[in-house]
C-alpha cells in the first residue's frame, strides 16, 4: 500500500483528502505543522508527502529543506501561493512538483500517481548505466552525479528528466514527451515546468547555466543532451 503523508493546517481540506486517498486504498497519516511532519515522515516513512507551505509553526520551505537533508521521498507542494519566485523556492529547496490552490482532486490524483511512478526503480540499458563529461560525472544506476569532485544531489523529478535526456544523447526529445514521461498526460501542455526544472539542472550541471554546453534547448521544440 503506498502511504501518503498529509502536511496541512486546514481540517476541511485535509478531511477531504483523507477520504479520497483512502477510498482509492492509499494509506493516509496527517500532519497540521511542520514538526509534526517531520516526525511523522522519520516514524512512517511515507511513499508520497502533500506539502501545505503556509504551515502555523514554521514555513513549508523549511521543511522541504529538512526533509531533503535525509530522504528522496516526491514531495507534492499545495499552496495558495501563485507567484513564480515561490514556486521556484519550493523547487529549490527540493519539492517534486507544485499543485496551487484551488485545485481539482482528479488534477491532484494524478500528480501523486505520476510522483509514485518516479520513485520506482526503472532498469536503465547496460551501455547507459554511466555518463561522463568534460564537467560531470553520472552513475544512473547508483543515482549519482559528481561535479569538480562533489556530490550534486538532485531531486527525483530531475533525475527522471537527466535520465531521458542523458539515455538519449544528441537526439531531440521534445517537450510533449518530456512533460508525458514525468508528469504524466494532463500536464502536457504546461510548459513552464519544464522550464524551471531545467533551470534548476543547468544551475546544478553547467559551468556557465546561462549558455549551456550540455543540456541545449531546441527553441519550441525541446531539449538535446550533448556530451
Amino acid at each position: 500500500m503506498t502511504r501518503v503523508l498529509v502536511v496541512e493546517d486546514d481540517p476541511q481540506l485535509v478531511r477531504a483528502l483523507v477520504i479520497n486517498l483512502q477510498a482509492r486504498r492509499y494509506g493516509v497519516d496527517s500532519a497540521p505543522d511542520g514538526a509534526t511532519a517531520l516526525r511523522l515522515a522519520a516514524d512512517r516513512r511515507p511513499d508520497v508527502v502533500l506539502l501545505d507551505l503556509g504551515l502555523p509553526d514554521m514555513d513549508g520551505v523549511s521543511v522541504i529543506r529538512e526533509l531533503r537533508d535525509w530522504t528522496r521521498v516526491p514531495i507534492l507542494v499545495l499552496s495558495a501561493r501563485q507567484t513564480s519566485e515561490e514556486k521556484v523556492a519550493a523547487l529549490d529547496a527540493g519539492a517534486d512538483d507544485f499543485v496551487t490552490k484551488p485545485f481539482s482532486m482528479n488534477e491532484l490524483l494524478a500528480r501523486l500517481r505520476a510522483a509514485v511512478r518516479r520513485t520506482e526503480q526503472q532498469p536503465v540499458p547496460p551501455a547507459t548505466t554511466r555518463v561522463e563529461t568534460a564537467g560531470f560525472t553520472i552513475d544512473l544506476l547508483a543515482k549519482r552525479l559528481v561535479r569538480d569532485g562533489h556530490d550534486v544531489r538532485l531531486t527525483p523529478t530531475e533525475w527522471q528528466l537527466l535520465e531521458i535526456l542523458v539515455t538519449h544523447p544528441g537526439q531531440l526529445v521534445t517537450q510533449r514527451q518530456l512533460l508525458q514521461e514525468v508528469w504524466g498526460v494532463s500536464q502536457s501542455s504546461k510548459t513552464n515546468y519544464l522550464r524551471v526544472y531545467m533551470a534548476q539542472l543547468r544551475r546544478k550541471l553547467e559551468a556557465d547555466p546561462s549558455r549551456p554546453r550540455y543540456l541545449i534547448t531546441e527553441a519550441g521544440m525541446g531539449y538535446r543532451f550533448e556530451a
